[in-house]
């Protein structure tokens, strides 16, 4: 599916399957000290909240642990509890942000279940409005996401800080 305002997602799209496997992408992300280019929102003892560069929708954030693993089972009690702390920071971002009246929240695990990235778990967390799906995807196999990413990642951002400001 194409997005209007992200052509460079084609490439994404279609990597060939033979190409050498790239390093993961969280754990790359997490390792330099350049969150807002990479789009990282917050990070904790366990986890971090990053944007999706590939949305389904405005606002679609992921949460994942430090720890590279594709195995549920692996997690501790104390990254679970952890990750599901920023689950419910991040619905409180959202909704403060931008108001949604819904949200699909959830983890593909392997390859089969829709994973992109299967060998390091990570939960999705997308906001949803009445009527966000409309026609386009169904008949141009395209989705708009109508604002850029760096203005809802600088929106989030002020979300997050104001929301652990008030809960210091």
């Amino acid at each position: 599916m194409d997005t209007l305002w992200a052509p460079w997602r084609m490439e994404y799209i279609l990597r060939a399957k033979d190409e050498k496997p790239e390093p993961c992408i969280f754990c790359t992300r997490i390792e330099k000290d350049e969150d807002e280019k990479n789009l990282i929102l917050h990070r904790s003892s366990h986890g971090f909240i990053i944007m999706n560069r590939f949305p389904y929708n405005n606002g679609h954030l992921m949460v994942v642990p430090y720890r590279h693993s594709g195995n549920i089972l692996d997690l501790t009690p104390e990254e679970n509890q952890d990750l599901s702390y920023l689950i419910q920071l991040s619905v409180e971002a959202l909704n403060r942000v931008m108001s949604p009246h819904g949200f699909n929240i959830g983890m593909n695990l392997g390859k089969v279940a829709g994973a992109g990235v299967d060998s390091h778990l990570h939960y999705h967390i997308v906001p949803r409005w009445n009527g966000d799906t409309n026609f386009m995807p169904i008949i141009s196999d395209t989705k708009v996401v109508s604002e850029a990413l760096d203005k809802t990642y600088h929106k989030l951002h002020q979300a997050f800080q104001q929301i652990l400001g008030e809960k210091k």
